[in-house]
């Protein structure tokens, strides 16, 4: 599988792109502010064709490229209870934080909802790009956080490393904490039951694509992460 990820220009968000291989369709994950040139610059290198974005929730630092990644022809794909976030993101966004980044990157933020979205649910298998993707419901930093789990790793941390499958968590789980729970829409309850009941029952040697920061392991956050213990 091939993975390239690289940081959004802004709250550093992880934009990931996944493929088969070079030369094909390949899936987008989260791709958040100020993404799309670097982007451009990763699907010409493998000769990648969008067929999908996927979106782990509806916050503006996570989806605000997704118009113009998707085009007219793309369709978005996001849980069903954070669809109603990609009519405005930019109305939930605190005004201070929106003129700091207006000033940041030189012009006034605008919105436009994609044009084609698709609703997914809990436990629904999606077969895109040659991709089998799980999706796994985990509310709690929003109502409609997703994760999505892929039985296989990218190039190089196969056999030699024991990991067995892959979790694109968003801001469900992070290396050493989880995603916030104070925002409109979050819960720290929900956020408590995704982790019992969503995220500990994985396998250990589950490699974590994170929403912001490093990638990690099930096994690994199940012994560091203090958020889990307990649970």
């Amino acid at each position: 599988m091939l993975t390239i990820a690289f940081p959004a220009a802004a709250f550093a968000t992880n934009c990931y792109v996944i493929a088969t291989s070079a030369g094909e369709e390949c899936v987008i994950v989260d791709p958040g502010i100020g993404v799309e040139d670097r982007l451009a610059e990763v699907l010409a290198q493998h000769r990648l064709r969008p067929a999908a974005v996927l979106l782990t929730h509806g916050h503006l630092d996570h989806v605000y490229s997704v118009t113009p990644v998707c085009g007219s022809d793309t369709a978005a794909y996001i849980h069903s209870d954070d669809r109603y976030r990609l009519a405005d993101p930019l109305a939930t966004l605190d005004r201070g934080l929106l003129a700091m980044l207006e000033q940041q990157f030189g012009r006034s933020a605008t919105w436009t909802e994609p044009s084609t979205v698709v609703e997914i649910t809990d436990r629904q298998r999606l077969s895109i790009a040659g991709l089998q993707l799980e999706v796994l419901h985990a509310p709690g930093h929003t109502e409609g956080s997703a994760m999505f789990r892929l039985p296989t790793v990218p190039e190089g941390l196969g056999d030699d490393h024991g990991l067995t499958g892959t979790l694109i968590s968003g801001d469900v789980l992070f290396a050493g904490s989880i995603g916030r729970t104070d925002l409109p829409g979050g819960s720290h309850e929900a956020m408590l039951r995704s982790l019992r009941d969503v995220v500990l029952p994985l396998p250990d040697p589950t490699l974590v694509l994170t929403g912001h920061g490093p990638a990690t392991t099930i096994g690994r956050e199940r012994e560091v992460n203090p958020y889990l213990h307990n649970l």
